[in-house]
């Protein structure tokens, strides 16, 4: 799965810095860890699904996403978070291993990540990340930017 990314950011022109680790990077603070990086700057990628299609929203590592801010940015009426079969259906996938490149499901990014310049994100499985520009990577993958971060809890879940 990680070439599946690697093959998608190249397709896009984006340049990313792609690292496989010995230890896990299945939550942010295992990426974080791993790569010497504040979870801030950790780019998760959780599947929701949204009046019964999936979307996958990325958020700061440090953040947790809002379903009413998904149903405001998507005009949905019903969002939940998708189970990890749904997750693997939707994007090849497992969960921990989610990227915002390489499937075929509409990506929202939250606006509050674009606050770093660069950021790293799951790259196909639970031990592999790349860093990339994240305005870049927003552009060229046509994703849309919205507020998704709940504004009371700073705390990553997921």
């Amino acid at each position: 799965m990680r070439q599946t990314v690697i093959e998608a950011a190249r397709r896009l022109g984006l340049k990313v810095n792609v690292a496989t680790l010995a230890t896990p990077t299945r939550t942010a603070a295992q990426a974080a860890a791993a790569v010497g990086c504040e979870e801030a700057r950790i780019a998760k990628s959780i599947v929701f699904v949204a009046d019964g299609d999936p979307v996958v929203c990325v958020v700061s590592g440090a953040h947790r996403i809002d379903p009413a801010r998904i149903c405001e940015a998507l005009d949905c009426t019903e969002v939940r978070q998708a189970s990890p079969a749904e997750v693997r259906a939707a994007t090849g996938f497992a969960i921990g291993g989610v990227s915002p490149l390489g499937h075929q499901v509409p990506v929202v990014i939250d606006e509050a990540l674009l606050r770093h310049e660069r950021v790293w994100a799951a790259c196909g499985d639970g031990n592999s990340v790349f860093e990339v520009d994240i305005r870049e990577l927003a552009e060229r993958s046509g994703a849309a930017v919205v507020p998704l971060a709940a504004e009371d809890a700073p705390q990553a879940t997921g």
